[in-house]
């Protein structure tokens, strides 16, 4: 008389998932979720979408201006009225 886990469909093994059984299953899940997330992190490196200073650029490829990027840290909230006047008047 054939086991529970023998040979039922043609897949073998614990469960069908290999000799490891579960413990395998979630082994190959966590490393084809770490490639994909391997893959999805260089794309993102190494394409425009990764940089941080893509949002400052203008069209055309040019820098922006130091008051561009002043402006846009303010608007961010990354820096405080108080701080954001002191820095014009420092440019000016």
């Amino acid at each position: 008389m054939m086991g529970w886990f023998s040979g039922c469909c043609g897949f073998g093994g614990l469960g069908g998932f290999g000799s490891f059984g579960w413990i395998g299953l979630i082994f190959n899940l966590v490393i084809v979720v770490g490639v994909i997330l391997l893959i999805v992190w260089v794309v993102r490196r190494f394409t425009a979408g990764g940089s941080a200073f893509t949002s400052l650029q203008t069209s055309g490829g040019a820098q922006p201006s130091p008051r561009e990027i002043l402006d846009i840290r303010y608007a961010r909230g990354e820096i405080d009225r108080d701080l954001y006047q002191q820095m014009i008047s420092d440019l000016n």
